[in-house]
Parts: C-alpha cells; structure tokens; sequence
C-alpha cells in the first residue's frame, strides 16, 4: 500500500476507533485494587490507578489494615504508635500520582479507608453531611441529592474519596463564593492520631471552623493522622445550564479572567496548536426551567480494551517515528468527535440535541462510568486501566496567580509560534484543561485566586526514551513552576514540580507545627 493510502487508512481507523471510544457504553471491568499482598494482608505492594509513581519505583509494606468504623482505626493506629511503626493511608482507587501513599522502608502499615465508606448523617436543616472519609464523591453526590442538597463545587472525576480529596486539595471551578477546593466546605473533620501512652497511643481529635488547626487538616498530605470523618456545608440542589463555544485563541491571555468572574461554573480547554480555546458557559438557572441533562465525559467512559491497545500502539508508533504530523491529524480526529458528541453531555440522558444543556447539579458535575461495571475479564476498561494495554501519560497540573496568567498564557504562545505542531500530543488527550480556583484558608492551599492548568501528555513505558516535543513541554513545567511560581497539584505532576514548592505556602511553619503537635514521631511522614 503506498505511503499516502496507508496514513488515510490508519486516520480512517483512528477515527474509528475514537468514535467507538466516545460512544461505547458497554460495562467494564472495574478498577484492580491498588494493594496487592502475597499472604492475605501481608507482605504488600501499593501502586496509583495507573500503574507507575513518577519515579517509577516499587512501593512496599509489611502488611495493609482495612478498619471499617472509627473504633477498629483507633485500634489499628494505637498498636502501630506502640510499636513505633511507620503508617500511611490508603484510599480504594489510589488516583494520586506522586508517592504519598508510600511507607517509609519496607516495614510499614497501610490504613486503606476502602471499608469507611458511610453516609452518617444528612441534617437538612443545617444544610450538611458527614460521611466517612472512604466514601466517594459520587456516592456524596447521590446521597445529597436524595435529600435535595448539592456539594456546589468538586473535581469532574467522581472515583475520589473524601479524604484523599483532603489529602491533595482536589477541586472544581469557580471563582465565586468560597471557591471550587472541596475542603473550604468542611465545617469538621474528625482524625485519629497518634497519642501518649496516658492517652492510649491513639486520640480523636475534632476540628471545627473555630479550631485554627482545621486550615492544617483540610489538605494535609496525609501527613497528619488519618481521617475518619468529614461534615460538609452543602446547598439547596439547584440547576445548571451548560454550553460550549470555540473560539480562536488569539486573545484567551486576555479574556481568561473576565471569563472566570463572569460564569459560575466557567471552565476552558485550550488547544495550543490548533490555535483555539473552548469556552464552557456554566452558570446556575431556575429550576423552573425544564431540562434532564446528564454529564457522562467520554473519556472516563468503559472502553473496549481493542480499541486502548490501538490507539497506544498508534501513539507510541509515532513518538518512535517523530510523527508530529499524525498527531496533528489524529488530535483534530479526536477533538472534533469530542466537540461534536458534546463531550458526553446529553440533554436527556440518551442523547446531545442542542445546547444548552440544562439538568440538575447532581447530574452535571462529576462523572466516571467506567468505574461501577461487572468484570468482562478486561475486554473493556478505564482508559487508564493497568492490566491492559492502555494510556499511559504525565500530568503536570499547576495554578498560576490571575495577576500573572495573561503573561503566562502568552509565553506558551510564543513557544507554540516557534513549534506550531509542539502541542499536538497534548491535544490528544483533550488538551489543557484550565478551571479556576480561589484563595483558602488552608495552610497548604491556594495562596490567590489563580488559574489551575492541567497538561496531560504520553508517557513512555521506557523511562530511557525521549518524548516527542519533550523540550517544550519541560520549557512550559519550568516557566510555570519557577519563573511564575506555580502552585503545584498536590495529587499530579512529576517530581520536577515540587523542588522548593513548600517555600511557596506563608503558612508552611504553621502546617509544620500542627504536624509536629499531631505527629511528634512522624509515623506518617
């Protein structure tokens, strides 16, 4: 087949592939567990969702403990505080990439929150939820909405848990009310730490918004104790409406805050190389106006595991060729199916007839349908599913300060103007996705209304490998990191993004003190 025929007959069955991707509905085989112990809780290794932690080193523990109520965990940290045993906390999907999940040495404990996963209470009145800290944020969701309350902000990705989104300082988009970080809606948590032997080498203690330690907790690396319980402040379910408009790129540095204050819920995601920005206009309305919405994003869809082992085998056949050309072709493939599907909105449940999309809060913010499926021994799977040949990828995620985005924005631009086809790769993976996020109380928080930019990209499965274009991604992770000093994600990015990092928190000193008071022994650290 000569040259041309074969480069229009492997964009034909990308794009294929990329429709049944986005379309396929079928159940999936749920996510593997990220513990794996040789003798029953003994002798265990730990890995993240995808497989591999930045460095991409074996992470071990002597044995894994599951307590299924705040006693059993007390019990649990009590018996390793006595023994001066290492600890780290363990939740059921384990989607952060660096290493916090990691015992020190190879003689720890693991505390997996995979069984405290209860609603324990929904006080309508008050307008709050406490729940375990294993539970995900769909089933919080679920659980609101049956009492007619919503989480108002929280990650799109629903296969979190309450205490890990704690632990990293998850969020949504917004920069109204108090901002799109989960944890600025704790109203109390309560964590079991390690204590004196007088206090039985394990305490409770309960935070509140009147105890300054809680700005500690509300991201707190995992580093404090482990956290058992969680009270949200909710509201009233109320309706959204959603609609997505292209537009050319040319002045985003420009309209990139206005937009933020003009739209609740306001969102983009650029598409460097192809020189256009998608904005979402997301604003709340009555909830007199009709609508069923439903957010179903393709890409946390079950998918054929065939149709994976395609498009990773396409995708490393280029970086070994220096393909740049089709990954151009194939981005534009995807991100015109994607815009045309809506990106798995519907405006009834079953399909996308118009925008825009109008459905209730409990329907439109988060979803994750690969996640709830019977096993298939792995004919489909999340994208991201270790066991098959799947995507396999980087994340550097980073927030930049609204009094320094525009100059930011337009440094990648000029990179872009020096290599138009640089950011083709990332396009692939639905380019960068930018929410807004707002300054928190929370020691380890964000420091200042910023914008957070979220940059997915291959990963080779050979760590000696070069990627395609791998200069001006690393060029983009250093100007945002050091010469606008970028917030990193603390539950993404590769390890680059965390040199100094602390220095750029006011608050550290206090965190460290809190930590200390908490954890004098530093069984967690």
């Amino acid at each position: 087949m000569p040259e041309l025929g074969k480069a229009m007959f492997r964009s034909f069955f990308i794009s294929k592939c990329i429709l049944v991707l986005v379309f396929m509905m079928a159940g999936c085989s749920p996510p593997e567990d990220p513990i794996n112990c040789s003798s029953k809780n003994w002798n265990c290794t730990i890995t993240n969702s995808y497989g591999a932690f930045p460095d991409r080193s074996v992470c071990r523990a002597a044995e894994v403990a599951y307590p299924t109520t705040e006693e059993e965990l007390i019990a649990v940290v009590a018996t390793a505080t006595k023994k001066k045993r290492k600890m780290k906390v363990a939740t059921r999907f384990s989607h952060s990439i660096p290493k916090l999940v990691c015992p020190d040495g190879e003689d720890g404990l693991l505390i997996s929150t995979k069984f405290l996963n209860r609603t324990l209470k929904v006080d309508e009145s008050r307008m709050s939820m406490s729940v375990e800290s294993g539970v995900t944020l769909r089933q919080l969701i679920n659980e609101a909405a049956k009492a007619g309350l919503a989480l108002p902000y929280a990650p799109y990705w629903w296969g979190l848990t309450i205490g890990g989104i704690m632990g990293t300082g998850a969020h949504g988009s917004t920069l109204w009310g108090l901002g799109s970080s989960v944890h600025d809606y704790v109203l109390q948590l309560r964590i079991v730490t390690p204590a004196t032997p007088e206090e039985g080498y394990a305490k409770v203690r309960i935070l509140d918004n009147s105890d300054p330690n809680l700005d500690a907790a509300r991201v707190s690396l995992g580093v404090l104790g482990v956290i058992s319980q969680v009270t949200l402040r909710l509201q009233p379910l109320f309706k959204r409406s959603i609609t997505y408009l292209t537009k050319s790129d040319t002045n985003l540095g420009d309209q990139v805050v206005s937009f933020g204050n003009q739209h609740e819920f306001a969102d983009l995601i650029w598409y460097p190389s192809q020189r256009t920005v998608v904005y979402r206009i997301d604003d709340r309305v009555s909830s007199n106006i009709s609508g069923k919405g439903l957010n179903d994003f393709s890409g946390f869809r079950s998918t054929p595991s065939l149709v994976l082992a395609v498009l990773r085998t396409t995708e490393e056949n280029q970086e070994s060729r220096g393909d740049a050309d089709g990954k151009c072709t194939n981005a534009k493939l995807s991100i015109s199916t994607l815009r045309s599907s809506a990106y798995g909105l519907t405006n009834d449940g079953i399909a996308f007839t118009r925008y825009p999309v109008v459905g209730y809060q409990n329907r439109l913010q988060a979803s994750g349908t690969c996640l709830d499926s019977p096993k298939d021994s792995e004919m489909t799977a999340c994208p991201w599913d270790r066991r098959v040949k799947g995507l396999f990828f980087h994340q550097t995620t980073f927030s930049i300060g609204l009094s320094k985005v525009k100059e930011f924005i337009g440094d990648v631009q000029k990179l872009i103007e020096l290599e138009p086809k640089s950011m083709c790769g990332v396009e692939l993976y639905n380019g960068i996705l930018m929410r807004y996020v707002k300054t928190s109380s929370a020691y380890l928080g964000k420091q200042e209304d910023a914008v957070d930019f979220d940059i997915t990209y291959y990963r080779s499965k050979d760590p000696l490998t070069p990627r395609l274009y791998q200069d001006i991604l690393e060029e983009v992770e250093q100007l945002a990191m050091f010469k606008y000093g970028g917030l990193p994600h603390w539950g993404k990015n590769r390890n680059v993004a965390f040199l100094g990092a602390i220095n750029k928190y006011k608050n550290a000193g206090r965190f460290f003190k809190v930590k200390q008071m908490f954890d004098p022994l530093g069984l967690f650290s």
